[in-house]
């Protein structure tokens, strides 16, 4: 039974709140100024959004924070997907945030590329384009020598050797100019920088200072190089920035045109998990994107925003934001190029990721089961004759494809005989030795194999960092929890090929098992009867066939053999 409006208590403050199921999983975060009024409005008889009448069925309990403002929400509420990656919230592919470079608030600063900047420093980014950031770094220190290590300024390095530092220990005094140089340039402010220091060649010129006028002459050519490579930053201040958006089932892509004086810039292009929600996703990419970035004076839109975020971007510009969805002139043909690069680049990420016919087979399955990923499946299986040698395994596949490297088997230590506990204990060995979870943990059983499993993930604080489910061999069943078992058709095949290749993995592992019981040394298996007692009997009757044809009281004779161990000596070699 789902939610009900009526039984709700909320607070009519600023925050978050957290739509919940009865397993307290995470299936919405949601920002509000008057948490009860926003909330509300989701049991509306006419919901604004597709995806509301299903997350409210869903769902069990609403929670929520009271924040101080509204501002702090949405920093709340960006932090709190990226914790919890819930169902229904479109979010950046990479929830641990793009990279940033920064100039470090050192005596000397340094240029970074990081995820986690140090306290005080100058931030530019985030840049989803690796690998322009990193090639605008080397240039930066190529063309001025800006340090990018913590030499102390002392003893001098390679980098110095090359001409990729003029620091401290080179320049100390002169360091500062080009600090100022290389944060302009990040700024987007190279052409004023150009202007500044012709200036100044001009006025060294006049005075025939001519080594400074070179220096600045060479200054000004390295920034005119830099620029011309154009290379696009995250900082440069636009006049206008035109969002793109297209998406086809969960894959969606935001492009971001940066133009100035009606000429375009530059380009970004930032993937997303798209919910079927425009607004949505659009809203999420601005506030990820405009923490760290001034918004310009303009926004283009592919579909209206939130009071919320608007006054937000306003505050972060501080100054006027105009936010537009164009429909005609020269705007809409901005707007209409940002869409169409957004659309390649679509079709490119959606060919590339289902390129393989193991990759579409995954995501046929997902989409099936309504699964995220199924990227990375464990599945496990246990095999065992007559309680005699009792063995489990586990296969790994990514992409659809063995990863041999992390198929592991194990031998039941417990003296439990039961395919249940068994796996019980081989998948509680497992959980010990792993860093991080499959998109799904697969096991060979039934229904009651699913509930003992599930809650030995309860009992480790698992059950709601790890999916699982159990496949039957009957009919292909597959049991998950708090859902309907179904019959799998074909599109549930990758599945049923975990399944079987662990099924063949671990009754490979049982058959060299029983092949080594068998070619075992009768006496090992006597109680009472270790290595070194062994080599005494061999030693006493000169060998094996001495000892076959020896008689329990031949055997009392041996220095440390009783009359019990004897006759079970005796027994054991008669078999």
């Amino acid at each position: 039974m789902g939610l009900q409006s009526q039984n709700l208590d909320l607070p009519r403050e600023p925050g978050v709140y957290l739509f919940k199921n009865k397993l307290k999983k995470v299936l919405y975060v949601g920002k509000a100024t008057d948490i009860n009024s926003r909330v509300k409005s989701y049991f509306s008889p006419n919901p604004d959004r597709l995806m509301i009448p299903k997350l409210v069925e869903s769902s069990e309990i609403i929670d929520y924070i009271v924040t101080s403002n509204p501002d702090e929400a949405l920093i709340l509420e960006r932090e709190l997907i990226r914790q919890h990656k819930p169902r229904y919230n479109s979010r950046l592919k990479d929830d641990k945030s793009y990279p940033l470079i920064i100039l470090t608030d050192e005596e000397y600063p340094r240029i970074m590329y990081t995820r986690n900047p140090p306290k005080g420093s100058r931030i530019w980014g985030p840049f989803p384009n690796v690998g322009a950031a990193k090639q605008l770094i080397q240039l930066l220190r190529k063309q001025f020598g800006i340090r990018d290590k913590d030499c102390h300024g002392k003893d001098g390095c390679l980098s110095m050797q090359i001409g990729l530092c003029r620091g401290p220990c080179i320049d100390p005094e002169g360091y500062p100019k080009i600090v100022k140089i290389v944060t302009n340039i990040l700024d987007g402010k190279g052409n004023q920088i150009i202007k500044e220091l012709t200036n100044e060649m001009n006025k060294f010129s006049e005075k025939r200072e001519y080594e400074n006028a070179a220096n600045h002459r060479d200054l000004i050519r390295a920034i005119e190089t830099t620029l011309s490579q154009r290379i696009i930053t995250s900082r440069f201040y636009r006049e206008c920035d035109a969002i793109g958006f297209a998406s086809r089932g969960n894959l969606g892509i935001i492009t971001i045109l940066h133009t100035k004086k009606g000429i375009v810039q530059g380009q970004q292009t930032w993937p997303l998990i798209h919910r079927g929600d425009i607004e949505d996703s659009i809203c999420r990419f601005l506030s990820e994107y405009y923490s760290t970035n001034v918004p310009p004076s303009l926004i283009l839109l592919p579909c209206n925003i939130s009071d919320f975020l608007s006054s937000w971007l306003l505050k972060r510009r501080g100054s006027k934001v105009e936010l537009r969805v164009p429909k005609r002139g020269k705007l809409i043909e901005l707007k209409d190029l940002a869409d169409k690069n957004a659309r390649i680049k679509l079709e490119k990420d959606f060919k590339s990721s289902f390129g393989s016919l193991e990759k579409r087979a995954l995501n046929e399955c997902a989409n099936y089961l309504e699964i995220e990923s199924l990227d990375h499946i464990v599945c496990f299986d246990m095999s065992q004759l007559q309680g005699d040698v009792r063995v489990g395994a586990s296969i790994s596949l990514r992409l659809g494809k063995p990863e041999k490297s992390e198929y592991r088997k194990y031998k039941v230590k417990g003296k439990q005989l039961d395919d249940i506990h068994m796996m019980i204990e081989v998948v509680g060995r497992w959980i010990k030795n792993q860093e991080k979870w499959p998109d799904l943990l697969l096991i060979d059983g039934g229904k009651t194999h699913l509930d003992y499993i599930f809650d030995l993930l309860k009992e480790n604080e698992l059950d709601e960092e790890i999916l699982i489910a159990a496949l039957a061999k009957k009919e292909e069943t597959l049991y998950r929890v708090n859902k309907e078992p179904i019959v799998l058709d074909k599109r549930g095949r990758a599945l049923i090929y975990a399944r079987d290749e662990a099924h063949r993995f671990v009754n490979q592992f049982h058959r060299k098992s029983r092949h080594k019981n068998i070619l075992k040394d009768p006496l090992e298996n006597i109680e009472g009867l270790g290595a070194k007692k062994i080599q005494v009997l061999q030693r006493f009757f000169e060998g094996r066939q001495g000892l076959l044809n020896a008689s329990i009281e031949d055997l009392c004779e041996v220095p440390g053999i009783g009359r019990s161990l004897a006759e079970r000596i005796f027994t054991g070699l008669s078999k």
